[in-house]
């Protein structure tokens, strides 16, 4: 059993914390773990945060430096490196999350460029400058603006996310439903061009429990009807738990499995 999707980013970057991880994988029976970092750790990506900085709330979240922009990709990568040449009892392979911004693809692109990752994760966090997952997105976005509106323009950047050809792995591609809040038109489309252009890029998808524990959402990751529609495409899904401290590795990694292979597509 893999996990694909783990971060460090509330502990320092040293070998004693990452090996809590790995620790953590081992008691939970895990074969490999993948840790990725968000980019907002780094400061070699705080340039592509700007337009979330519009907002004193969101601009206040960035200004903490015990979480923010604090270390460099190259202290991150040498100390993933020496975890990779120990005698470890599962495999530990690392990348970075990717907060996409299509207007900074470019600089993304050129930040990447400059160093090796074992996987590139991409993910929308905001729509076009305002985060949609926080406490404060109510305020800023859901109560402000039409959810068929929201729902589209997650969407339309998704695809081009998948379609910059930067990533891998496409991180909790519906985890935009976090709040329970829907759109009243009919997603069925959506996920089939979704399914079509992961295939068509050779990017894996997530099945990322996260929303089900830390957001106290319903679905075992993905959606029932997402999850078909993948399954029917032949899309490779990925099980992951999106811990954000060891104790959450490897959270609901065995149900997500046993969900993925007994879901019905005959429905």
């Amino acid at each position: 059993m893999i996990d694909g999707h783990m971060h460090l980013e509330n502990g320092p970057l040293t070998k004693e914390y990452v090996l809590s991880f790995v620790e953590a994988a081992k008691q939970k029976g895990l074969d490999e773990i993948q840790i990725l970092d968000h980019t907002h750790r780094f400061i070699e990506f705080e340039p592509i945060y700007e337009e979330l900085k519009q907002y004193e709330v969101q601009k206040v979240w960035l200004e903490n430096k015990k979480m923010k922009f604090k270390d460099h990709i190259s202290d991150f990568i040498q100390l993933m490196e020496d975890i990779k040449k120990m005698d470890l009892p599962v495999k530990v392979t690392y990348g970075l999350e990717v907060c996409y911004v299509p207007q900074h693809e470019e600089y993304i692109r050129k930040v990447l460029s400059q160093y090796h990752f074992d996987f590139i994760v991409g993910a929308i966090h905001s729509i076009d400058g305002i985060l949609y997952d926080m406490s404060f997105s109510k305020e800023l976005l859901w109560d402000k603006y039409d959810v068929n509106h929201i729902y589209k323009r997650y969407y339309e950047l998704v695809f081009q996310l998948v379609e910059s050809d930067l990533f891998t792995q496409l991180a909790h591609p519906d985890t935009i439903k976090l709040f329970n809040i829907y759109p009243t038109y009919d997603l069925l489309p959506t996920y089939e061009k979704l399914a079509q252009l992961l295939n068509q890029h050779h990017m894996k998808a997530e099945n990322n429990v996260g929303c089900y524990y830390r957001y106290n959402h319903q679905d075992l990751g993905l959606s029932d009807e997402l999850l078909k529609v993948f399954k029917k495409a032949h899309v490779q899904l990925i099980t992951t738990s999106d811990a954000h401290q060891p104790s959450d590795v490897g959270s609901y990694i065995k149900e997500a499995v046993q969900r993925i292979e007994s879901i019905s597509l005959d429905d």
